[in-house]
């Protein structure tokens, strides 16, 4: 029961986001594209962080020109930011066995 719940709570607020729309005057023409948000998601940690101070300081830009922004923020935080680094590295030696005689 608890999860048909859970599943139409998901459904719903998919639903409810399948219905915002993007005003057609908020895209300007020199509205931040791909490559201002590659650069924008390469810097991501250090404007973050920069964001708790200064209040004119935000970690993505709006308005923007929509589809290629967010493309260009996504590769740049996840390909060329934050998310491109490993945390561990896990080796896997090999045991022998030697035979006792």
């Amino acid at each position: 029961m608890a999860r048909a719940r859970a599943l139409l709570a998901i459904a719903s607020l998919a639903g409810l986001a399948a219905c915002a729309v993007q005003r057609a005057d908020a895209v300007q023409p020199a509205a931040p594209g791909f490559l201002l948000g590659l650069w924008h998601g390469f810097i991501f940690p250090v404007a973050w962080v920069l964001s708790l101070f200064m209040p004119d300081v935000a970690i993505y830009a709006v308005p923007n020109n929509g589809g290629w922004y967010d493309f260009g923020y996504f590769l740049g935080i996840v390909v060329f930011g934050v998310g491109a680094r490993k945390s561990h590295v896990v080796y896997r030696d090999r045991i022998v066995r030697v035979r006792e005689r």
